[in-house]
């Protein structure tokens, strides 16, 4: 039997003021889902929010060693590891990375690869896209792959994730709302739908958390390997607790070998 993974998904909304987010980081270990969780995942951007599409990102940017990092790892520990967003300096003094930070029991970095130009946005005038590095790395019985908010939107990103062994899929994000409400309606829909879509067709676990209401859309979601909803989120501020299994991965795999069934691409 796989070693199970008790995981938090922390669906809280991340301050315009980076003091505060520290805070915020400080002060997770009183929620009770949070203290008993093997691993804690925060939003996409919990270090400092996004903003206004006129508000400069480079100026809250830090390095893995700035006040933001060090908050993390001091709330983790080698029983607790730790998933959450910041904007990470680069070699563009204007436009920062958009990394997802891993410490605790395992120490690891994701810089988002597919920045959100799309439905009015320009993720890209204000941050660097990271290269195609697909980063995964292992906790308790599984394989966890890290995929960030517009990431979602990729399939091939994912099916790499699972080619290098990830049986559960993390997405920290700050999926936007809706412009009115029939977009948001659609914007709610995809996410869903898409979360749901890469725990299907890769036969894993997704866990999927994003930034709440009224900014963001919040539903956060866990999903298992066969599609089910195991818990999920509305849309204001909400911890979601789950415990995964990886024997139900290899169970799922097993009923439906799609994985196994694939047909080399043409060379």
């Amino acid at each position: 039997m796989g070693e199970q993974v008790q995981i938090a998904l922390v669906q809280q909304a991340s301050s315009l003021e980076p003091a505060l987010n520290l805070a915020a980081v400080r002060e997770l270990g009183h929620h009770p889902a949070v203290a008993e969780a093997d691993l804690v995942v925060l939003p996409e951007a919990f270090a400092r929010d996004f903003g206004s599409p006129r508000d400069q990102l480079a100026k809250f940017a830090e390095p893995l060693t700035g006040p933001f990092a060090t908050a993390v790892e001091e709330f983790a520990s080698d029983q607790r590891t730790v998933v959450a967003g910041m904007f990470e300096q680069s070699d563009d003094p204007d436009r920062p990375f958009n990394t997802l930070l891993v410490r605790g029991a395992v120490h690891a970095e994701y810089r988002k690869i597919h920045l959100y130009d799309s439905f009015g946005y320009r993720e890209s005038d204000r941050l660097t896209p990271g290269g195609w590095t697909p980063v995964t790395f292992r906790l308790g019985g599984f394989t966890v792959g890290l995929l960030t908010c517009y990431d979602l939107r990729f399939p091939e990103l994912a099916r790499a994730l699972v080619d290098q062994g990830a049986d559960l899929l993390v997405i920290p994000a700050a999926w936007v709302a809706g412009r009115d409400e029939d977009e948001h309606r659609l914007k709610v829909h995809h996410w869903e739908t898409l979360v749901r879509a890469r725990a299907i067709e890769n036969v894993c676990y997704v866990a999927a958390v994003g930034q709440p209401g009224p900014r963001y859309t919040g539903h956060s979601m866990v999903v298992d390997p066969r599609g089910e909803v195991v818990v999920r989120a509305g849309a204001g501020e909400q911890v979601l607790s789950a415990l995964l299994d990886p024997d139900a991965v290899a169970t799922a795999r097993a009923a439906n070998p799609s994985l196994a069934n694939r047909r080399p691409t043409a060379g």
